[in-house]
């Protein structure tokens, strides 16, 4: 099957997600490792995951993607700008890559890039915002060599796993992306 390839890097393109992939997306909200690395504490159905793709497709405040592999079309995860707020022109981002075994390759780093470069570039965004639990370093490594910054912790904001955990916000002002994007 041929996919749109929305925004394209060199190794992960960014596509648009439908109600064809409510399946697979439904079975990567129940990997015990994102579900740990994004809080998620919900349970889901597959139809409720068809309907929150088929409201997400209509949100003009939100730009769900779903990250694939250029070699392949392998779906390795998703990616969002949400609230976007265009009197004020900002926004938060949110990714999940959901195949362990593609962590570490740079792929989530590159559609952060992407995503951030339509933000910023065709959105005219200002300010886009994150949010990372404190217990995932990692993320937050790539957060700022990609220049987020910190902002603030809200202490003790999720409940996971029998205890409280920090989440820490950031943000990367459209000024900031253009000096890093050289």
């Amino acid at each position: 099957m041929k996919y749109a390839r929305f925004l394209e890097g060199k190794q992960v393109y960014l596509r648009p997600i439908g109600v064809d992939d409510a399946e697979w997306y439904f079975y990567n909200l129940y990997d015990p490792e994102t579900r740990r690395l994004t809080g998620t504490q919900r349970h889901f159905t597959k139809e409720g995951t068809a309907a929150y793709i088929e409201r997400k497709n209509q949100d003009d405040s939100s730009v769900l993607l779903l990250i694939a592999l250029r070699e392949n079309d392998e779906l390795i995860g998703d990616i969002a700008l949400q609230d976007i707020d265009p009197y004020n022109r900002n926004c938060n981002i949110r990714i999940a890559i959901s195949s362990q075994a593609q962590t570490g390759k740079g792929y989530g780093s590159e559609a952060l890039r992407l995503m951030l470069d339509y933000g910023f570039g065709i959105l005219n965004m200002h300010r886009i915002e994150l949010n990372v639990f404190d217990y995932n370093p990692r993320a937050l490594h790539v957060y700022e060599k990609l220049g987020f910054k910190k902002e603030g912790v809200q202490r003790e904001a999720l409940f996971y796993n029998h205890k409280y955990h920090d989440s820490i916000t950031m943000s990367l002002l459209e000024h900031e992306f253009r000096a890093a994007k050289g």
